[in-house]
């Protein structure tokens, strides 16, 4: 798991379209590092209060902000300023294409932190900025394995080299589901709890079939074949029959691997000659999506058993 340092310059890179940033100061300063995934406005540093100030967030300035600085001197800002730029901010961004002044603009050319722009209304950018954010600040891994959406349960299919994982994944895109990615998924940890899987861009829709080559999924078998990203539900090994001891036949006691500190279930299917393994996986799917939902079948049968042998009538 890791935590990628995130600058001005990725996330004006990554959000200039979405949030509709102009870049009007500060270019030199584009490497500074965002610290914190949220947004702060700056309203009590610039009326004089610090003690608190959150200078290592993205800063917002909006009406509020811009009509109390308009009350000021031109020698009074200038010291507002001198002050918020004493704090090694990493950048500060004016929504509703309000105007930064000349003083504001030298200040911050001075000491070099990037000045942006935006369009958006100051709460629509500070929501939309903050999920960004997050996404951004999201601890993020590599799983060795395909993945598939399966009626939306998310699998990643792992196992060595030339066990079937490549011609399973074909067959269940050719039952109608999508794929993911190919051979490696890209993982990312949301909100602590859910693990969403994707592709790396550059291999994104592709797959390698040994004795074939390189597939275009979506050119092959259509758009609805191919998902951008998915929830990551289930993990699933396949593994030679015989490095398998012990086949789990009723499937009471479920197993689960950890991603990025979450537990995912995870079955492990023994492959040998003549097995339906995307059959099999689609089962395993299904049966996921029944457990979530509450409902055990090896559960209920184990329960029926006891009571037949308490002398008590089936539940």
């Amino acid at each position: 798991m890791r935590h990628d340092t995130i600058t001005v310059e990725r996330f004006y890179t990554e959000q200039a379209q979405p949030l509709e940033l102009e870049l009007i100061a500060g270019e030199t300063g584009l490497k500074r590092v965002i610290r914190e995934p949220t947004v702060n406005r700056p309203g009590l540093a610039l009326a004089g209060f610090t003690r608190y100030f959150a200078h290592k967030r993205i800063q917002v300035i909006g009406n509020a902000e811009s009509h109390f600085l308009r009350t000021l001197s031109e020698e009074e800002r200038e010291k507002r300023y001198t002050t918020l730029f004493s704090y090694r901010l990493p950048v500060v961004v004016f929504s509703r294409k309000l105007k930064a002044d000349k003083v504001f603009l030298r200040c911050a050319e001075k000491v070099e932190v990037p000045i942006l722009v935006t369009p958006m209304i100051t709460m629509k950018f500070i929501n939309l900025a903050t999920i960004a954010l997050e996404t951004l600040f999201a601890p993020r891994g590599t799983e060795i394995g395909s993945m598939v959406d399966i009626l939306g349960v998310g699998v990643i299919i792992r196992g060595e080299s030339g066990i079937g994982k490549s011609e399973s994944v074909l067959a269940l895109i050719e039952r109608g589901y999508s794929l993911v990615s190919d051979d490696v998924t890209r993982v990312t940890l949301i909100d602590g709890r859910d693990v969403i899987g994707t592709s790396a861009e550059i291999t994104r829709n592709h797959m390698e079939v040994r004795g074939i080559g390189i597939i275009n999924i979506a050119s092959m078998f259509g758009v609805r074949s191919i998902r951008h990203d998915k929830r990551v539900d289930l993990i699933v090994s396949l593994k030679a029959w015989n490095e398998v001891p012990d086949v789990d036949r009723l499937g009471m006691e479920q197993e689960f691997v950890k991603i990025l500190g979450v537990e995912v279930p995870h079955i492990t299917i023994p492959v040998r000659p003549g097995r339906d393994l995307a059959r099999l996986i689609e089962v395993a799917a299904f049966q996921t999506k029944l457990k979530s939902a509450g409902c055990n079948p090896a559960k209920e049968l184990n329960d029926r058993l006891l009571a037949q042998m308490a002398g008590k009538p089936p539940v």
